[in-house]
């Protein structure tokens, strides 16, 4: 009896085995592959602890660019080249300082330059502060904040789960609250910093003066969500204090840098390009683990973990690695400007920028017909644990393209604890999850994979 139960469930397997598909087999592989023999853990901490902080424009910017074109160039693909792009070359200078002044009473806070600010006097700055929620109530107050510190202090909403829409709902502060303050003759901002936890790193950001003359320029400074706290209880006791920052940064002139570029040729319709990226540069706060250090070698490793089982692509696959999303957004400007000059058509976009946390799915910019072609993929998905596939923002690189058939995607990881490290201190390479990031990896393969072997759905022509 006991032989027969073992011979049938011998031939159970079996048979489940053989009614497993060839996709379902190719993916186990994959996950397989970047679970066990990964390189994108190794790759990262070389960025991180040998390179380090890579803004645009800076020596370390261009460490990153050597040291991810000669691993690319490692791994056999068809071609592996530099695109040159113009970057802007912000410098941050001497570290900022910060102080309340109640009184008699002086207190430390935590802050930093936003990029793109200009710098203090010498001396630094001293003026009354007038809080405010954001940029519609500074409206209200009008000439109230001339010669003040306008400190804007809305808070990311803790009542989202989906954390990028709480930063959403309050960048615009960080980003025009100074060209807005100006307006009314303030001469600085404070920002409270993009964070959904109280702590005391203060998270830079880009920031821009739009249009304004540039004698209208003022400082802006991000500060702590603990330092945010402390100055607006302080301002309810006290509203007449003061607050002093000094801050030294410059902007230099425009630098040459270089977007990296690898791929494989398809071997059907090589004119068709799918693309695969993340951004080489980060603020100079910290190494940019997760923002986006995680999102480049898990682009790397997509290509490799392909290119590793001698795949051959129906489509072109190009792994990109853009200069420029944190403050100028200049390198995927460059490639969509050098693709519609070469005439490329690219019917798919993959990036991954929200850091290295463990995969939940996939945020889509397409049409239904698409958007639907990928939720039907939801089955190859679901033993890892991967089930979200909704219409969302795919990516600030790959936002420039416009290829007139294209289907758009960003990796969706869990965005609970995000916002800790971003644009901040601790945005370093021990922050990273090696299992985390790896199997980022592998889900971006299998989406790559899964489109190139079906393709996108076409627009109906008349």
């Amino acid at each position: 009896m006991k032989k027969t139960i073992l011979l049938t469930v011998s031939i159970l397997s079996g048979l489940l085995s053989f009614a497993q598909s060839n996709e379902e087999k190719n993916i186990k592989l994959f996950y397989k592959k970047a679970l066990t023999d990964s390189k994108c853990y190794t790759w990262l901490e070389y960025l991180s602890n040998d390179i380090g902080a890579r803004l645009s424009g800076s020596q370390n910017a261009q460490l990153a660019v050597n040291y991810t074109k000669t691993q690319l160039e490692s791994l056999g693909l068809d071609k592996v080249y530099l695109q040159e792009v113009m970057v802007p070359h912000w410098v941050r200078g001497e570290k900022e300082t910060a102080y309340i002044l109640d009184g008699k009473v002086k207190t430390t806070v935590p802050i930093c330059a936003l990029g793109g600010s200009v710098a203090t006097a010498k001396t630094g700055l001293t003026a009354e502060v007038i809080e405010v929620q954001g940029i519609e109530e500074l409206k209200t107050l009008g000439d109230k904040v001339k010669g003040k510190i306008v400190f804007f202090n809305r808070p990311m909403n803790p009542e989202n789960i989906e954390t990028f829409k709480s930063y959403g709902a309050c960048v615009d502060q960080r980003f025009a609250g100074a060209k807005e303050a100006a307006k009314f003759g303030a001469v600085g901002t404070i920002v409270r910093s993009m964070n959904l936890r109280l702590d005391d790193f203060p998270h830079t950001g880009a920031q821009s003066y739009g249009d304004l003359p540039k004698e209208q320029y003022i400082p802006t400074a991000a500060i702590s969500t603990n330092g945010a706290e402390l100055l607006s209880a302080t301002l309810k006791n006290n509203p007449a204090l003061k607050f002093y920052f000094k801050q030294s940064c410059q902007t230099l002139p425009d630098e040459l840098s270089y977007n990296v570029i690898g791929e494989v040729t398809g071997t059907v319709t090589p004119e068709n390009i799918m693309v695969v990226g993340g951004h080489l540069d980060s603020w100079d706060l910290a190494d940019g683990s997760h923002d986006d250090g995680a999102g480049v070698v898990q682009s790397m490793e997509a290509i490799r973990i392909l290119k590793s089982f001698n795949y051959k692509p129906k489509n072109t696959i190009r792994v990109v690695l853009f200069m420029n999303e944190e403050n100028g957004g200049k390198g995927g400007a460059k490639y969509e400007e050098v693709s519609k000059q070469k005439n490329e058509n690219h019917i798919f976009a993959l990036e991954s920028d929200s850091g290295g946390f463990t995969p939940r799915g996939f945020s889509i910019e397409a049409d239904d017909a698409n958007l639907k072609k990928i939720q039907g993929f939801k089955d190859y998905f679901e033993p890892y644990l991967v089930h979200s596939f909704t219409i969302g923002h795919a990516g600030s690189d790959i936002e420039h393209l416009t290829s007139k058939a294209i289907v758009k995607a960003g990796l969706k990881p869990d965005s609970q604890r995000y916002f800790d490290y971003h644009h901040a201190a601790n945005d370093k390479f021990d922050a990273i999850n090696k299992r985390e990031l790896e199997l980022g990896a592998a889900t971006m393969t299998t989406l790559l994979y899964l489109i190139d072997q079906s393709g996108i759905v076409l627009p109906a022509t008349n």
